[in-house]
């Protein structure tokens, strides 16, 4: 069956050979659409990004690209601007027709911690073909903070699928009359739209900007940090904010999202022509996320902002990314939220969790 793959069948792959790892994979990697990806014990420095291409190793381009090994057993700092490659302890065996694409984890994202994985003859980022057999890299580049990392560390995530299990429009506005998807009206084209939210009730305050000049975050510590040292927050009177080139926001979605437990969901890019900035880096929406059975009512999404080029006004209510849907094989076993740590079910305006709750 076309379809998402969910826990319980990842279970099986693990069980089979077909995911591998140098260390036992722990039940608390495997989420209910994804398995969540470890750090090896090495980290590259390498000179720029880049793809292995057909034909070509990750190990046999990395001689092309590396300036110094990193040892990660006792921690170590990846330094915000620099690129680093690292072998992760996961590797693949896929069987014919069965694909799986990463992303990073929401914490990973909301530190504006790009990490991207790439493997041996991969020709995109985050893309595995169907049947990929062979080890699995993720290229971390830290945009806005320096983090101190240690093996073992869950940045990225990878969710398996067979066939193509998308959503078109008709369908997601069926699903949505059987089970509003949106606390309003949906807008529905090429996926769900996204909007930003910049008039929240009772307050001014509707993002939060990183500094430029910070310390340092260990990512195993929790609710340590005060955010005040390593963001300023964003205030708006007047339903709007301008975006300043290379800054990296925190924003909220104006729609609370709710994922049926039988669907999956990936966050996309809108279109580039809205304006000159990206959002998110974190796309993976489990099965269950804001949906009354996993104790949820609905949850806004994080909008991860970076503005490009120019300065740019951006708007209450601009579209700003799509959900694209996907059905699972079957449904998980397990849902987001439901007796699993789940960091972010019915959540707002929200920072990873290293930050101490305001």
């Amino acid at each position: 069956m076309h379809g998402v793959i969910p826990n319980q069948q990842i279970s099986d792959m693990i069980d089979a050979g077909q995911i591998s790892a140098s260390q036992p994979v722990l039940p608390g990697q495997i989420q209910p659409a994804s398995l969540d990806l470890r750090l090896g014990t090495r980290a590259f420095r390498v000179r720029a990004s880049f793809l292995a291409g057909r034909g070509n190793s990750v190990a046999d381009r990395l001689s092309e690209f590396q300036m110094h090994e990193v040892d990660l057993t006792q921690g170590a700092v990846l330094e915000k601007g620099c690129v680093y490659l690292v072998p992760l302890m996961e590797a693949l065996s896929l069987p014919a027709g069965t694909s799986a694409v990463a992303n990073a984890k929401s914490s990973t994202g909301r530190l504006d911690l790009l990490t991207r994985t790439i493997t041996d003859g991969g020709t995109e980022f985050d893309r595995i073909a169907p049947g990929y057999t062979g080890p699995l890299y993720a290229e971390i580049c830290p945009r806005s903070f320096s983090v101190l990392v240690r093996p073992g560390m869950r940045l990225n995530q990878i969710r398996f699928g067979r066939g193509d299990a998308m959503l078109d429009d008709a369908a997601l506005r069926a699903l949505h009359d059987q089970t509003p998807l949106v606390d309003g009206k949906p807008v529905i084209d090429d996926g769900l739209g996204f909007s930003v939210d910049l008039k929240l009730p009772g307050t001014t305050l509707v993002g939060y900007r990183a500094k430029p000049h910070t310390g340092l975050i260990d990512l195993d510590l929790i609710g340590h940090y005060a955010a005040a040292d390593f963001w300023e927050e964003v205030h708006s009177t007047q339903g709007h904010i301008i975006l300043d080139p290379g800054a990296f926001y925190i924003l909220v979605s104006r729609e609370a999202v709710t994922i049926p437990p039988d669907f999956a969901a990936e966050m996309a890019p809108y279109l580039a022509m809205v304006g000159e900035f990206r959002v998110h880096y974190a796309g993976f929406f489990d099965p269950g996320f804001g949906h009354a059975a996993a104790g949820g009512t609905g949850s806004r999404g994080v909008l991860e902002v970076r503005c490009h080029e120019a300065p740019f006004v951006l708007e209450h209510g601009q579209v700003v990314g799509r959900l694209i849907y996907e059905r699972m094989t079957e449904r998980p076993t397990q849902l987001y939220g439901a007796g699993i740590a789940s960091n972010y079910q019915g959540q707002g305006l929200k920072l990873s969790k290293h930050f101490k709750p305001a």
